[in-house]
């Protein structure tokens, strides 16, 4: 989506400035410790106790409203109905980039919602879960398109999805290695009947028949109550993508069984390069082509700043 593209779009959105935003939370604290924002911090995030309270405690105040809303219309049609009271669990959608922050948004969110007395049980899944193991990616020769819409079981993910919103007691998912770059084959994340359901990633606004080469009528976000988009200028988020990949050289791509311990013995030089190179070559084609396009279809869009913070709040009218 170009910027004129959003710009005609943006007329659907209330824009509020950070200082604006943050006076919607004033008389919330953070229920958060410094050791639990810690442990929910992305690489190169500058997450706060101010972002939290300026930002997030608004937004998971927001959802509150949202999700008890939901339950009060679900109560009311199913009176009308003379159906029997089944809560129907809350999805939320978080979308964005590679290197934006989707991951840290959707933990502490997570962390927040459960502070609240409405939603106790919150789940998060990533669609990383979703993607075909590396074995099938090669055999149809698109390992290179790792996290582009056809990447995923677009099918599986649809199904997993259908299936906590229909209230299926016990939904499992794939559970994905960053480790290992590739799917756990004996490993998987059960979901239990959420009060509130968060699933991130790349594409999950992606409209019908975009998600993978299969043609259907239905969309992830068909099923969402709320969605949220992450969003920062590109050249941004090519820079924090080159910082994480220069940290993860020095640590997590030290681990033995790192894929990518081949780049520990890399020089910064070198390193900066091959960064940059994927990026342009896999990660900027794929933000542009896919998941760029998606951002005005979100509920919520988080535009940051150059220093990763949020500098301004898009809320959707209607």
């Amino acid at each position: 989506m170009s910027s004129s593209n959003f710009s005609a779009a943006s007329s659907r959105f209330v824009e509020l400035e950070r200082s604006r935003w943050s006076r919607l939370a004033t008389e919330i604290s953070v229920p958060l410790s410094e050791e639990e924002l810690e442990a929910l911090r992305g690489l190169g995030e500058p997450v706060d106790f101010d972002e939290v309270r300026q930002i997030y405690l608004p937004i998971s105040r927001l959802l509150n409203l949202y999700v008890n809303a939901a339950s009060s219309l679900n109560h009311m049609t199913n009176d009308f109905l003379q159906a029997s009271h089944r809560r129907v669990p809350f999805i939320i959608g978080v979308a964005g980039s590679v290197a934006v922050g989707k991951s840290t948004t959707a933990r502490l969110l997570q962390a927040l919602l459960r502070r609240w007395p409405s939603t106790p049980k919150v789940q998060l899944v990533t669609t990383d879960g979703f993607l075909y193991p590396n074995a099938e990616l090669q055999r149809r020769g698109i390992m290179h398109r790792k996290g582009f819409p056809e990447s995923y079981d677009r099918r599986a993910l649809l199904q997993f999805v259908s299936d906590i919103k229909s209230g299926v007691p016990v939904v499992r998912a794939p559970k994905y290695s960053h480790l290992y770059y590739d799917i756990l084959p004996d490993e998987q994340i059960e979901v239990t009947t959420p009060d509130v359901l968060i699933l991130e990633g790349l594409n999950v606004l992606a409209p019908a028949g975009t998600e993978g080469p299969e043609t259907s009528d239905l969309t992830l976000s068909d099923f969402f109550d709320f969605s949220i988009y992450v969003d920062a200028n590109t050249k941004d988020i090519q820079r924090w993508y080159v910082n994480r990949f220069l940290t993860l050289r020095s640590s997590a791509f030290t681990n033995p069984d790192s894929y990518f311990k081949r780049y520990a013995e890399l020089s910064d030089a070198q390193a900066i390069e091959l960064a940059t190179g994927i990026w342009k070559t896999v990660n900027e084609p794929n933000l542009v082509q896919n998941v760029l396009p998606t951002r005005a279809r979100a509920h919520l869009i988080l535009q940051k700043g150059s220093d990763h913070k949020v500098a301004q709040v898009l809320l959707r009218k209607n």
